[in-house]
């Protein structure tokens, strides 16, 4: 890869460490604020300590944005030393986590972040995108530029199994919570790729295997022109039984390069609850 540039990104973008080392991915995390006190995501805090917290004590954390002060820090380094940092942030829909690294650009010099309106390995698929540019040797302000449009090209959505964990974070009503559970429901979370904010698609009805079975064929059929490089299998902590069926129906209905299975950042896994889980993927 290009020496002179650094790829970055939130700890949110839920790369695993495989490809963080295949694309040399730096991250920043994201702070988990439970029973006040403060950690870092995914370093010494997992989405499975979160879980036990709230099963014990009905309790779930609030989460944080890296600051301005952080991310200058954070890249001071690199400058110092003569890089140009891209840097992605979770959608700023969702996050002040772009405005802050915005301002913590306008302090240093060639630090581009970018707004992916997007969350989780949305935010990765552009990284692999910026990735493969950096190795070919692109200018980093042509990465950048490209990069910008293609965040409506990144499609996210997410099963929920259960919406406990929305209605303890104050998401959504208790109302709508049990209906959903009285009536079997699990709703389909959609991700808006042009600005990154999150709304409720189809609802499904019946066990999670029926309902990940139709979920991945609906938005496998629901474009005609599906980039064929990667696809993503994002769970929040799952029953790999379920992830190698999602497997097996995607290696059926579409022939991916690769199909990267993640597990969800603490951020990303503190809203939705364990046994969530999506498919992720780009258009052309």
């Amino acid at each position: 890869m290009n020496s002179k540039i650094i790829l970055s990104a939130d700890s949110t973008c839920d790369l695993n460490e495989e490809l963080k080392q295949r694309y040399d991915v730096h991250y920043y995390p994201f702070h988990i604020i439970l029973e006040e006190k403060d950690y870092l995501d995914n370093v010494d805090i997992t989405p499975d300590d979160i879980y036990k917290k709230y099963y014990d004590k009905k309790i779930l954390p609030k989460t944080a944005a890296i600051n301005v002060s952080e991310y200058v820090e954070y890249f001071q380094k690199w400058v110092d030393d003569g890089y140009e940092v891209i840097h992605l942030n979770l959608g700023s829909a969702i996050s002040s986590a772009h405005q802050n690294c915005l301002l913590a650009a306008q302090m240093l010099e060639h630090v581009y972040p970018i707004d992916s309106c997007n969350l989780s390995t949305g935010i990765g698929l552009l990284i692999i995108e910026a990735a493969q540019r950096i190795k070919s040797g692109m200018k980093a302000i042509e990465i950048v530029k490209e990069l910008k449009t293609m965040t409506e090209k990144c499609h996210a959505s997410f099963i929920l199994d259960t919406l406990a964990f929305m209605h303890a974070g104050g998401r959504c009503s208790a109302i709508v919570a049990l209906s959903a559970n009285v009536l079997n429901l699990r709703p389909c979370i959609e991700v808006d790729n042009t600005s990154g904010s999150m709304g409720i698609g189809k609802k499904y009805r019946g066990n999670l295997e029926k309902v990940l079975k139709k979920y991945t064929i609906d938005k496998l059929n629901s474009y005609t022109n599906i980039k064929k490089d990667n696809i993503f299998i994002t769970h929040s902590g799952i029953d790999n039984s379920y992830i190698e069926l999602v497997r097996d129906i995607i290696k059926k209905n579409a022939d991916f390069k690769e199909i990267h299975i993640t597990r969800a950042s603490c951020t990303i896994s503190s809203h939705c609850g364990p046994n969530t889980l999506g498919i992720l993927f780009m258009t052309e």
